[in-house]
């Protein structure tokens, strides 16, 4: 790498960094802001490539490890049918309706690419809608069918991608040849990610460093990705497989592993995200320099057609879908709603794997081609993007969709398991007490009645969670109460060990052992 262009890199890297702060502190969508901001820089700044590889092999892997991670595998088996019907069905769906309308628009493209084409749009990315959509409380199931959708669809997309250049280099295509290809990539996927999955777990058994074991899981996605690609078989299912299985295993680990773990990929997914999203924005004059040969209306022309047949086609998907599953009846709650569907149809927002795989069309496709087709996809990403992302947490508010009652359900189940986990505690301190041969003396009566009032403590906090943590006439429960008065007493104490410090009658490093206590019981304190 050249020093200009990492200059360049570290350049998009902060001013990404500095967009999302902003977004986040005006609680807006940062993926939105970020593209916004790449479009109106992109003609002020030199071009910044967008390198395939790099996106599929450096920024991907992560991403999708990441997300495997905070998903939940229960939630998705519940739903496996609707996010197939998505992630498989939907995608293929999209690559034949998007390939024909581009053959039909431009008939001197081989047809080969036309598919090519649609394979590269057919995916979504489901982070800004995710990201909106937490914001705003949407439901837990339509934020689960958005996130398993985006976990395996890449998949079959870049599988049909590679089938339909693979067809137009060779001049043929085979019905079973395609089939067999897409079934190795599935299972091969499948197979590698719960092989290495099955390792990892077992490595994580030999070891109670948290240090090491978050090291090691930096290594997992890519470890994952490149053992899958190198036998051609899908990177992405790997990942995804690998990321559900240690992600449903994680209460296995230590509490440290579980703390570090979660702070390391937080920082590691904003980090990629606001540079990725920067990127596409960025790549506005490479990709309208690219054109030539047609006038400005014929090519706004075409891009509105494909934008309008990708946009339309997940509409005429999802309802169909929907409807399908009410007819089998499978699903059960998991099946979405008139409500749902609509949010579903219209979270179609596309993203970086797109764009990636249409700089990743081949030398041997005639430049013409290939620049009409990179302008195709650039604009359905930024169409969709600005389009539906924009007007997304509208449509939420309009349909008047929340989870408000899901919210009410889930601290009234915490409730109740933390009363069965404080009996069940209780249980254990009168049996350990019990099995003294001494009576307790003094001190050891006080440690015992300490540890049954923190008990009920924690019990009675979520008990009065479901009110808000406010009592009759808005006045607080004792334990916002507690909590307020702690942390300016925590407060308090940081400032005497700092002035210590600087008094030097404390060394730095007993001071990042005390606050990092202290940190500890805040950190409980905001739980």
């Amino acid at each position: 790498m050249s020093p200009i262009l990492g200059l360049q890199l570290l350049l998009v890297a902060g001013g990404a960094i500095a967009v999302a702060a902003v977004a986040r502190r005006k609680g807006w969508p940062a993926p939105l802001l970020l593209v916004a901001a790449g479009l109106l820089a992109s003609p002020l700044v030199p071009a910044v490539p967008l390198d395939p590889e790099l996106v599929l092999y450096v920024f991907l892997p992560p991403l999708l490890y990441s997300a495997a991670l905070d998903s939940s595998y229960l939630r998705l088996r519940d739903a496996k049918r609707a996010v197939g019907l998505l992630s498989i069905g939907l995608v293929l769906f999209t690559a034949a309706v998007v390939g024909f309308v581009v053959h039909l628009l431009l008939p001197d493209l081989p047809l080969a690419l036309a598919f090519a084409l649609g394979a590269i749009i057919a995916p979504p990315d489901a982070v800004a809608a995710v990201a909106v959509g937490r914001r705003l409380g949407l439901p837990r199931r339509t934020l689960t069918l958005l996130i398993g959708e985006s976990l395996f669809n890449d998949a079959t997309a870049l599988t049909a991608y590679r089938v339909a250049i693979g067809a137009f280099l060779g001049g043929t295509v085979e019905l079973l040849h395609s089939v067999g290809e897409f079934l190795l990539a599935a299972v091969g996927g499948v197979a590698i990610g719960l092989a290495l999955a099955l390792v990892f777990a077992w490595l994580f058994t030999l070891t109670r460093d948290s240090l090491v074991e978050n090291t090691l899981t930096l290594l997992i996605p890519f470890a994952a990705y490149l053992a899958a690609e190198s036998v051609h078989a899908s990177g992405v299912i790997a990942v995804v497989i690998v990321g559900l299985y240690l992600g449903s295993r994680m209460h296995l680990r230590g509490f440290g592993t579980r703390l570090v773990s979660d702070a390391v990929w937080q920082v590691t997914a904003f980090f990629l995200e606001t540079i990725v999203f920067a990127l596409i924005g960025l790549q506005l004059v490479t990709v309208i320099r690219g054109i030539s040969g047609y006038s400005a209306w014929e090519v706004a022309g075409y891009a509105a057609a494909v934008l309008g047949a990708t946009i339309l086609t997940r509409f005429v998907w999802v309802f169909a879908a929907t409807f399908l599953l009410k007819v089998v009846r499978r699903d059960g709650p998991q099946t979405p709603g008139r409500q749902q569907s609509v949010l579903l149809g219209w979270a179609g927002m596309r993203g970086v794997v797109s764009l990636a795989a249409a700089f990743a069309i081949p030398p041997e496709v005639p430049p013409r081609d290939r620049a009409m087709l990179l302008f195709l996809t650039f604009t359905t990403v930024i169409g969709t993007l600005l389009i539906q992302g924009t007007t997304f947490p509208a449509l939420i508010r309009r349909l008047g969709v929340s989870s408000d009652q899901e919210r009410y359900e889930d601290r009234l189940a915490e409730a109740a398991a933390q009363q069965a986990a404080l009996e069940a505690g209780l249980a254990e301190l009168d049996r350990l007490v019990a099995e003294q041969e001494q009576e307790p003396d003094e001190i050891q009566k006080q440690v015992i009645d300490q540890l049954r009032e923190k008990s009920w403590r924690r019990s009675l906090t979520a008990w009065e969670r479901l009110g808000g943590g406010t009592g009759p006439g808005g006045a607080e429960t004792p334990s916002t109460l507690y909590r307020r008065l702690r942390r300016d007493m925590l407060q308090a104490e940081r400032q005497v060990f700092v002035r210590l410090r600087d008094e030097r009658r404390l060394d730095d490093e007993v001071l990042r052992e005390v606050m990092a206590q202290l940190d500890f019981e805040e950190a409980i304190l905001e739980r």
